[in-house]
């Protein structure tokens, strides 16, 4: 059994920032633990083509590792990159434990500590836990009838294998959401013929990319200059909240942009009328892109709408609703992850024997989307309702780190063992977060989405400005926790 101060596990931007954290604390007794056999998370695994992040490149990056990107919206492999400039430049790669796949985790009341119990690794035990396994983890694979007995190849855009020549294949892509967006253009160009089954439509908005030039990049490298073109991109971004909880004048004129884009990109009405959302803007994540609509209006790609959609799969493709038969080589599913009910995918035993899945069966709920009663010295790294629909993920989760640490640097001041969030704190700040998430598009716009769970709470979501939830963060509020 291997002990340490604090176990982070998984090593994505989430875990990578945490570890950092502890590290500029003056904490070093800690280890990552990543089920696989690579370090890095989302941007390492996430190999499809076409691959990008959606939020400029300046902005999504961690506040203290600035980079000398090469473009505004980077690619997969350049946030790959990225990531490994992170690791050596803070000396991460030694504190990291791979092929720990987690298997469950208990609290052991009488040593105040966590243990945590792995496939392949033994168990290891640590006073603090931090979950950083990320909201977009776990693949999502829907099943259809007769689905196990298509005979040629499959696989989610989480998992692409790129030792399968698609090229001149008939392919399906199933799902059109933000990968699938990306998905679709990159290879289409390659494809004999690529048929797209949408269930539902996303509002799409231009892509403004920029390739950043030699001397840009060399003013990138000036933390004044980044920092500048940070800040300006995040208060432009910090904007968007306005449409999505304050101002329905603004989304709609937003949406009237999204129409006279479909209209001028895709000519044929039909198309057009398949593409055109019947909700409101920012309900669903939106998708930016500039090549999405061109790709689908090629002679070589079908976009099969909902009442198109898929009746049952057998050896050799995929049965229609409309009773046509269509053959295909390969099938991609473009479906999404449990991004609310599977936040954490293992076993997590607190005090008492209490059990996260029976706390969690209404709905998943934590205390700055962080913390949970009768779970101490827990924290969870984008946990519920810390999801930024308008602004980089990353700001929300430095935020979450000044929650954290302090939580650990009051209990190292005091000499005290454990901390745990109140369960009235707890409840009066869920109430809080559902209160006000009923003025947002997210609850009221007319869409069932990713960002809602089984019992229909908006769960991935923070309703309201990213600096709102960093200021919640600031400070530990030492009457909503008991310490002991």
């Amino acid at each position: 059994m291997q002990t340490f101060q604090v176990l982070i596990i998984g090593s994505g931007f989430g875990g990578q920032c945490a570890a950092i954290n502890l590290l500029k604390a003056g904490i070093d007794d800690f280890r990552l633990l990543e089920r696989r056999d690579f370090f890095g998370g989302t941007w390492c695994q996430n190999t499809y083509p076409g691959a990008a992040v959606d939020v400029p490149s300046p902005l999504y990056s961690l506040s203290f590792a600035p980079y000398r990107w090469t473009q505004m919206f980077a690619g997969q492999a350049e946030l790959h990159r990225y990531t490994r400039h992170v690791v050596e430049r803070f000396g991460l790669r030694d504190k990291v434990e791979l092929d720990a796949n987690v298997e469950r985790i208990e609290w052991d009341d009488a040593n105040k500590r966590w243990t945590v119990y792995t496939a392949d690794k033994g168990t290891f035990c640590a006073q603090f836990l931090i979950n950083a396994t990320g909201p977009l983890s776990q693949p999502v694979v829907p099943y259809f009838n007769g689905q196990e007995r298509f005979q040629g190849k499959t696989f989610h855009t989480n998992n692409w294998d790129h030792g399968y020549d698609y090229r001149q294949k008939s392919v399906a892509i199933v799902g059109s959401g933000a990968s699938a967006a990306q998905v679709i253009p990159a290879i289409a160009p390659d494809v004999g013929h690529l048929h797209v089954f949408q269930r539902t439509p996303h509002w799409v908005l231009p892509r403004a990319d920029h390739r950043f030039g030699r001397f840009q990049r060399w003013l990138l490298g000036l933390k004044p200059v980044y920092k500048l073109l940070r800040w300006g991109i995040y208060w432009q971004f910090e904007t968007r909240v306005f449409g999505f909880k304050y101002s329905k004048p603004a989304v709609h004129r937003v949406q009237r942009q999204a129409l006279r884009f479909l209209k001028l990109q895709v000519p044929d009405t039909e198309l057009r009328r398949k593409l055109t959302p019947d909700y409101t803007m920012g309900c669903k994540r939106v998708i930016l892109s500039s090549t999405l609509y061109p790709a689908l209006a090629r002679r070589n790609v079908t976009l099969h709408s909902r009442e198109q959609g898929i009746a049952a799969i057998d050896e050799t493709g995929i049965v229609a609703l409309d009773g046509q038969h269509i053959d295909v080589d390969l099938i991609v599913w473009s479906t999404g992850y449990d991004a609310t009910d599977g936040v954490i995918c293992y076993p997590v035993t607190g005090k008492n024997g209490t059990c996260l899945k029976e706390v969690w069966a209404q709905y998943p709920r934590a205390y700055l989307g962080t913390a949970l009663p009768d779970f101490p010295n827990l924290f969870i790294v984008t946990g519920p309702n810390t999801g930024i629909g308008h602004t980089s993920a990353l700001f929300i989760i430095e935020s979450q780190m000044n929650y954290i640490l302090d939580c650990i640097r009051t209990l190292r001041d005091q000499g005290l063992r454990s901390i745990e969030v109140r369960h009235e704190a707890e409840r009066t700040y869920t109430e809080m977060i559902h209160r006000e998430m009923e003025r947002t598009v997210w609850k009221s716009g007319g869409c069932h989405s990713w960002y809602q769970s089984r019992s229909g709470h908006v769960i991935a979501m923070f309703p309201g400005f990213s600096f709102s939830f960093h200021r919640l963060t600031r400070a530990l509020k030492p009457a909503d926790h008991i310490l002991s």
